[in-house]
């Protein structure tokens, strides 16, 4: 079964950088759309991020827009998030995700759930 597992959180000031890495062992990515979503306690999932199998079409929400960039590498192996200029509302726990096909940048589209890689911002 595939699952994913996130890494590269941590705690950073406000401002810093984090990237992210989601890889699925086992599994090579590039037939899958991956989106990066998050959850903050008390909180509803959101989505964060999403890329097409071939890396043509991405999405980013609103709040990350112009902060945060997606990208896979060539092989198919790993999908990165790059989360510049963080900001304390950016904390939350973040998992990847595939969806197979074309599909909306909405988590109930999206499947193979990792525990997610905690992200803190410190103000």
């Amino acid at each position: 079964q595939l699952q994913f597992v996130e890494s590269g959180g941590g705690l950073v000031q406000s401002g810093g950088s984090l990237r992210l890495s989601c890889v699925a062992p086992g599994f090579t990515l590039d037939r899958y759309g991956i989106g990066w979503f998050r959850q903050a306690p008390g909180k509803e999932r959101e989505a964060v991020s999403c890329i097409s199998g071939s890396g043509s079409n991405t999405y980013y929400a609103d709040s990350v827009k112009g902060r945060f960039d997606m990208s896979r590498d060539n092989a198919g192996k790993t999908v990165y998030l790059q989360m510049n200029r963080l900001q304390p509302d950016d904390t939350a726990v973040y998992p990847c995700a595939m969806s197979l096909g074309l599909q909306p940048c909405e988590s109930i589209y999206f499947g193979g759930w990792g525990q997610g890689t905690q992200v803190t911002v410190s103000s």
